[in-house]
């Protein structure tokens, strides 16, 4: 069989066009067993332990992945492993989050009985209302789709979409339910870019005392050369007699200077600054500093506190050396 260009953006249109469809038809399902499913989750005292047998088990994962990492404690259980004796890891205080298209998967209706003797209660999404797993539940989410986006309707395709866009519904509601908010979030993710960009702050990767390149507003232009030399942050700042900034002399105001035929040994400083220079304070987020250095089109800041006196620098190259960039 030949492959044909066109034919194989036709399929895939095709496929994005059922899911959209399966997504678009969940919003009639977020009805009174959603809320009742946010108000078990939200008030649970354990964990949510999510469930599921082949592609749903991967999809329960994820979920699972998604609820904990927005604060909601939440973890995997295999069905399958669990009447084997993963079934002791759910407790009283829990709630179990099952995922089944048929309501009927096997392993799953196998621990049932367990979980009504833990009196604990059942959140079931499924594509089946009358199916055994949606009966037995405690409230029960219909994620059922028109068609699977496979062709021979065989491949776990839209049904899986449909499941995984409620899952995130779930956990996004409560996310916005408990108040959870951005430093939360990355409290919970510190290895990651994310939790770089939501943790790291200026303070942590600036240069200090010895370390930061300043000079007074009565040297020279060769002692402020001398200093961005000493220092290698292509820049330095220019501080009057109480160590309030009054201006930056860069890399690019080196080249702007050399034109001007002025004698680097006898022109102060403040003849060649930049004056009212972008500053920044210490507390203020790493990404943020990315963020002004790009509006500006700046390499370097310096840090000040709240009286303006100059108390450490960075540049473009330490937020890239720290993973912001």
């Amino acid at each position: 069989m030949k492959l044909h260009d066109q034919k194989l953006r036709e399929l895939g249109l095709a496929v994005i066009q059922v899911e959209t469809e399966a997504i678009a038809a969940l919003a009639d399902q977020i009805n009174d067993n959603f809320v009742v499913a946010c108000k078990l989750m939200f008030g649970c005292k354990g964990r949510v332990i999510v469930t599921g047998m082949g592609k749903s088990g991967h999809i329960a994962g994820k979920i699972a992945a998604t609820l904990a990492s927005t604060g909601t404690p939440a973890f995997f259980v295999h069905p399958g492993e669990a009447s084997h004796g993963d079934l002791g890891m759910i407790t009283k205080q829990d709630v179990v989050l099952a995922l089944s298209n048929s309501g009927e998967t096997e392993e799953i209706l196998k621990i049932l009985p367990i979980i009504k003797r833990l009196g604990v209660p059942l959140i079931a999404l499924t594509g089946n209302s009358a199916s055994t797993l949606a009966i037995f539940a405690t409230t029960h989410i219909y994620v059922g789709v028109a068609q699977e986006a496979c062709p021979l309707g065989l491949a776990p395709t839209s049904s899986t979409t449909a499941a995984l866009v409620m899952g995130d519904a779930l956990a996004v509601s409560l996310l916005e339910a408990r108040g959870f908010t951005r430093d939360d979030f990355a409290l919970s993710h510190p290895g990651g870019s994310l939790g770089k960009r939501l943790l790291l702050r200026v303070s942590d990767i600036m240069h200090v005392d010895n370390n930061m390149p300043s000079v007074p507003e009565s040297a020279f232009i060769g002692d402020a050369l001398l200093e961005m030399t000493e220092k290698k942050l292509g820049m330095t700042a220019i501080v009057d007699d109480n160590n309030r900034v009054i201006g930056i002399f860069t890399d690019g105001d080196l080249r702007r200077m050399l034109g001007k035929n002025l004698d680097i040994h006898s022109t102060v400083i403040t003849e060649a600054m930049t004056p009212h220079c972008a500053v920044i304070s210490a507390d203020t987020l790493a990404a943020e500093a990315m963020q002004i250095m790009e509006h500006k089109k700046i390499n370097a800041l310096i840090v000040v506190d709240e009286q303006q006196h100059a108390i450490g620098a960075l540049n473009m190259h330490d937020l890239i050396h720290a993973g912001i960039v």
